[in-house]
């Protein structure tokens, strides 16, 4: 069985294709695959293109080493230029404004699962178990005196005198 591990990933628009740069362990040479992408249109869930791709008998061995994430990435800016987007445009929605200040009401369903498993890897990157070797329990942290507060209209309202 030969052992693939993948070094550059991108797309090809014309025809619309994953292009794959990946090493051959075995015999330590470096090779180039074409996979295309085929029914795809502006309007495909790329989630799910990107599954069906890297699940696909003839695609499946290469691109285990390629994160799913990655792999949908690729298949919005080619869902993006079939929508007439630039590449620069598409990169720039993928990254969103800031998402602190993004109103997650009014995103897709599909958009909203994607910035919710964004946050979930996140969370884990940061997240501290008990077996860590910076672990703390109980972490107390006291803020400055000089740090920005902020301040709400009902802290400054003093009609909750007549309680």
């Amino acid at each position: 069985m030969m052992s693939i591990k993948a070094k550059q990933c991108g797309i090809k628009f014309n025809p619309p294709s994953i292009i794959l740069i990946y090493e051959n362990e075995d015999r330590r040479n470096i090779r180039k695959r074409v996979i295309p992408v085929r029914n795809f249109s502006q309007y495909s869930d790329c989630s799910r293109a990107a599954e069906r791709l890297k699940h696909h008998v003839r695609h499946s061995l290469y691109l285990e080493s390629v994160p799913l994430a990655q792999l949908e990435r690729l298949h919005m800016v080619l869902r993006d230029h079939l929508r007439g987007l630039s590449v620069e445009e598409s990169l720039a929605a993928q990254r969103g404004s800031d998402l602190h200040e993004e109103d997650l009401n009014k995103l897709s369903d599909e958009e909203l699962n994607r910035r919710k498993a964004q946050m979930d890897v996140l969370f884990e990157r940061n997240r501290r178990h008990k077996n860590d070797p910076d672990f703390v329990y109980d972490l107390e942290v006291e803020f400055p005196e000089r740090s920005v507060r902020e301040t709400c209209s009902w802290d400054e309202d003093q009609s909750d005198e007549g309680f």
